[in-house]
């Protein structure tokens, strides 16, 4: 979703009068309300795998009296594809895939060589077929203000009088991309004994690790490190992470909110690469010990071991923070 803002921008930059709404889950809705170049956010009423056609021909009829020009269609399922045609939209934008050209009438044949990032598939979506595209592509910046910002740090109890590294040590796809707590420890009290003060963000999910990261700190420093995983909605974590002045992070949705939010980033990789989904900003360093065995792409190592991120020494991270200051 946060890849998408690279399109949505590219659609205002190309028609300056847009009207664009967004069709998307209820998580999501967050996030978009930070995006100004989204107009409405519609909630899909059916959830993943879901088929749900009489659900998706109830909110078709309610869309189809909005008279929209155009749907863009992101995911490469059949069933997304769905609803704009139910819509009855006249000009329905997407990929090849699932059997779906039948429906969607400005089908694409993807090109993966000419177009080898997500957020390059999502760009050219908003050119015509083959059209180039610009040489620098829109990036995703969210806004944040500062009213909003203070809001949640005060619903929290958190304040911002010493430097703020936020750590991201969860990731969804599995643990195949997650560094050890361990080492998220090491670099944490780093920072802490350079006067600063620890955030560590993620869902409840991610409430295991962040206890285990302040277990290996010591009791003295620990103090000023706060684990607020599960204890914030997505907006309450973009708000927060916009404070940030640095942060470290796996591969994770968390960290393209980083890259958007334009901060100091150090992502430690292990299964997965930058190649296809990288975050989008200057101000990052990709730490990576370049294993012969990754990217293996999968969500438990498949030898057993998860080297890649074991083995990968948090001084390595330190570095990457310090020499941020000089980029």
């Amino acid at each position: 979703m946060v890849m998408a803002q690279s399109l949505f921008k590219s659609l205002q930059e190309k028609y300056p009068s847009v009207d664009l709404h967004v069709l998307a889950p209820a998580w999501s809705a967050e996030l978009l309300a930070h995006m100004p170049e989204v107009s409405n956010v519609i909630e899909m009423p059916v959830g993943h795998g879901e088929l749900g056609l009489g659900k998706r021909r109830s909110l078709a009829k309610q869309l189809k009296q909005a008279c929209f020009d155009q749907a863009i269609i992101l995911p490469n399922s059949f069933k997304s594809a769905l609803i704009p045609w139910f819509a009855d939209i006249p000009v329905r934008t997407g990929w090849r895939g699932e059997a779906r050209s039948w429906i969607i009438n400005d089908c694409r044949n993807l090109d993966k060589a000419r177009y080898p990032m997500m957020v390059d598939r999502f760009v050219a979506l908003a050119y015509p077929d083959g059209e180039e595209l610009p040489h620098d592509l829109p990036r995703p910046s969210l806004s944040v203000s500062d009213g909003e910002k203070q809001t949640v740090m005060e619903k929290l109890g958190l304040d911002a009088e010493l430097p703020i590294l936020v750590l991201c040590p969860g990731a969804e796809f599995g643990e195949a991309k997650k560094w050890p707590a361990q080492s998220y420890s090491e670099v944490a009290a780093n920072w802490l004994s350079a006067n600063g003060q620890v955030w560590i963000l993620g869902s409840a999910n991610d409430g295991p690790d962040a206890r285990k990261i302040i277990s290996f700190i010591h009791e003295q420093s620990s103090q000023l490190c706060f684990d607020l995983t599960g204890k914030t909605s997505l907006g309450d974590a973009i708000a927060l992470m916009a404070r940030a002045d640095k942060v470290v992070s796996n591969d994770s949705g968390l960290m393209h909110i980083a890259a958007a939010l334009e901060k100091p980033l150090a992502v430690v990789y292990g299964s997965t690469s930058p190649g296809f989904t990288p975050p989008l900003a200057d101000k990052v360093a990709i730490v990576t010990l370049h294993l012969d065995c990754s990217p293996c792409f999968k969500r438990v190592c498949p030898l057993g071991h998860t080297n890649c991120l074991k083995n990968l020494d948090p001084a390595m991270v330190n570095n990457a923070l310090q020499e941020l200051d000089a980029s």
